[in-house]
């Protein structure tokens, strides 16, 4: 095994190990007690939507107004995000289509 195989098993090693104690952090601090704090419930009712929303303003922060190839597809593509979420309640499909939407146009449509 040379130095850059070592090296990229100890990196998957470490994150590894970091992903399955950030997972069962609130296991092990919230296990044994039925009832969850007051603070963490309302920090897992509002961070989902503030989460989003700053995704979205992230998204959409360099759009260039300059030209309908600009900002045709990012509108588009965020107005089929909407929809399909209001209409199937689905995360992972809106969010998927959403991002095809917006490659098919800017690869294919708007070149």
């Amino acid at each position: 095994m040379n130095i850059d195989t070592g090296y990229s098993v100890a990196v998957i090693a470490v994150v590894s190990l970091c992903t399955i104690l950030l997972r069962a952090f609130p296991f092990l601090v919230f296990g044994g007690k039925k009832e969850v704090p007051k603070t963490v419930q309302y920090l897992g009712a509002v961070l989902p939507a503030s989460i989003m929303a700053v995704l979205v303003v992230y998204c959409l922060r360099s759009i260039n107004f300059t030209g309908m190839s600009h900002w045709l597809p990012a509108a588009f593509s965020s107005l089929l995000v909407v929809g399909l979420h209001l209409w199937k309640k689905n995360i992972l499909l809106s969010i998927g289509l959403g991002t095809i939407c917006y490659m098919v146009l800017v690869q294919i449509v708007f070149v």
